[in-house]
């Protein structure tokens, strides 16, 4: 969640039809294993539902995001929450450990986001987090490019998602000075209980504005692309997945 023209968000659907999402944090969460009186920045909050759950283990957490509209919906939670592009942090060494969950793939200059929380660290602090993987959801982003160019929408030649390597983010974020840095891709097929329809009219608002398509034509279009992946992303069970890869990572400041 940031400039990329491509994120798009509205914390109604994403309730709705997100919930996954910070469900599935859960692991990540347990990595990061806040303590009490530690100061932790949740880069990427979204609508907070994780953040809460850091605050809940006695921390002092600042959550960002690029989108109003979610952080808004944070703050109604009650959680200091601020609308900030993760590109152009501003934080200098005031955290003990900043934590990211499914929002670094939005974020298309990596550089400037690792040298940013590397500033926003205490010598010490840890960088904990989760973000879609190289080949996240390579199946629906193909389904959904095939029928916008059928329909004759002019596209870019790239979809703007940063879905990194373990080798190309080890690099980067080595490069900023972190140590011990520590990535691995899991290939996660992920439920999704309100079908690939509700996944595209979510997940790919942004991208659906990018294309140019109207209003009118969006629920068409995501009818489409799910009978157009129901061999590939629908069980016999007749429950629908998305083909998700995440990476996984930590690293630290050195001290």
């Amino acid at each position: 969640m940031t400039t990329n023209t491509a994120s798009k968000w509205s914390p109604a659907d994403y309730a709705a039809n997100a919930a996954f999402v910070p469900a599935l944090g859960a692991p990540v969460l347990e990595l990061l294993d806040p303590q009490p009186a530690e100061r932790i920045l949740d880069l990427g909050c979204g609508d907070g539902v994780l953040t809460e759950k850091i605050v809940a283990a006695g921390a002092a957490v600042i959550g960002v995001d690029a989108s109003a509209a979610m952080i808004e919906a944070a703050q109604a939670r009650g959680l200091d929450a601020h609308v900030v592009d993760g590109q152009a942090l501003e934080f200098d060494c005031e955290f003990d450990a900043v934590f990211s969950n499914a929002a670094l793939h939005w974020m298309l200059e990596p550089e400037a986001v690792a040298s940013g929380v590397y500033r926003a660290l205490r010598p010490g602090g840890r960088f904990v987090g989760e973000m879609g993987g190289e080949g996240n959801i390579a199946t629906l982003r193909s389904g959904i490019r095939a029928e916008l160019i059928e329909r004759g929408y002019t596209l870019p030649a790239d979809d703007p998602q940063f879905y990194a390597s373990v080798a190309e983010f080890t690099q980067i974020y080595g490069a900023a000075g972190f140590a011990e840095v520590d990535a691995r891709i899991i290939p996660r097929e992920t439920p999704l209980p309100t079908g690939v329809v509700s996944w595209v009219l979510t997940f790919r608002a942004g991208w659906l504005d990018v294309a140019g398509v109207p209003d009118e034509e969006r629920e068409d279009i995501a009818h489409a692309v799910e009978r157009r992946l129901a061999p590939k992303l629908r069980r016999p069970d007749g429950s629908w997945f998305a083909d998700y890869v995440r990476l996984r990572f930590t690293m630290r400041k050195p001290g």
